[in-house]
């Protein structure tokens, strides 16, 4: 039997073991630099793993982070959340939107989909369609499987997997504290970037959002990234240029199909702003 270094369409339906198994094989296949590159762009962790990592890691994510608890806020962008989620090439996972404290303009994705919000960001949002692109970008590195892309680089497919298939949970949490103190998943590369900016458009168009609202939203980026950048800085730290965002946006959006999107506003947005300036 001829061993190949070749990732091939079949073996990603392997289970983690086999795969495992098969990775214990690459110093003696000689391929071991091959393998790497393939393994730093593909996801061969099921839906079931990614959740449980996920979970370990939002688990770690909100002992560090304060949760808003204001439950209209957070009613309502859970809502708008799973409306982009139900309309994206995955909606097969359960999806949890939440609310942080902090007036950064930012939103990040967990692995096994997890998604949180900034207050800064609901803020700086004028309107319904601007946050819901921000949003649905979130959904799209879910959709696109980043994050476990990412950890799969960073850590190797090999300690994952030995991860997963253990019985020791210790093990697991001091994973989930190493990669939430290194910011490993907020550092998904521009080409992940390109790709959930271009998820999101489609998500938006599918949820009768109308997508110009993400549009909208980097053209007030561009306008406020010299004045402030210590509120944006983690929102556009491995982006691509926002100048370019706009450009690559805009072309996608003349390519949809004509049609009717709601406001780009909604009356209870507007609402959860002005509870945000005059909280009960």
């Amino acid at each position: 039997m001829v061993l190949s270094c070749v990732i091939s369409r079949s073996s990603l339906n392997w289970s983690p073991l086999s795969l495992l198994l098969w990775v214990s094989l690459v110093p003696i296949l000689g391929c071991g630099g091959q393998l790497a590159n393939q393994l730093a762009n593909i996801n061969i962790f099921s839906d079931a793993e990614e959740i449980k990592l996920g979970g370990e890691f939002s688990a770690k994510i909100e002992e560090e982070l304060k949760i808003y608890a204001d439950p209209h806020i957070s009613d309502y962008i859970n809502q708008l959340g799973q409306i982009l989620a139900r309309n994206s090439d995955r909606p097969n996972i359960t999806y949890h939107f939440k609310v942080v404290q902090d007036d950064s303009i930012n939103a990040f994705a967990v692995p096994g989909g997890y998604i949180y919000v900034n207050l800064g960001l609901i803020r700086f949002s004028h309107t319904e369609a601007e946050l819901a692109g921000v949003i649905s970008h979130e959904v799209g590195h879910i959709v696109g499987r980043h994050g476990m892309k990412q950890l799969t680089k960073q850590y190797g497919f090999a300690a994952l997997a030995q991860l997963l298939l253990g019985k020791d949970k210790s093990q697991l949490e001091t994973l989930a504290t190493k990669v939430v103190t290194s910011g490993v998943l907020l550092q998904y590369g521009r080409e992940a970037e390109r790709e959930a900016d271009t998820l999101a458009v489609q998500q938006m168009h599918s949820s009768g959002i109308d997508p110009n609202g993400i549009m909208t939203f980097f053209e007030k980026l561009l306008g406020t990234e010299k004045r402030q950048s210590t509120k944006i800085g983690k929102l556009l730290s491995t982006h691509p240029g926002t100048r370019e965002r706009i450009t690559r946006v805009n072309r996608q959006i003349q390519k949809l199909p004509v049609a009717s999107y709601a406001s780009v506003d909604s009356i209870r947005f507007q609402a959860i702003r002005k509870r945000l300036r005059n909280p009960e």
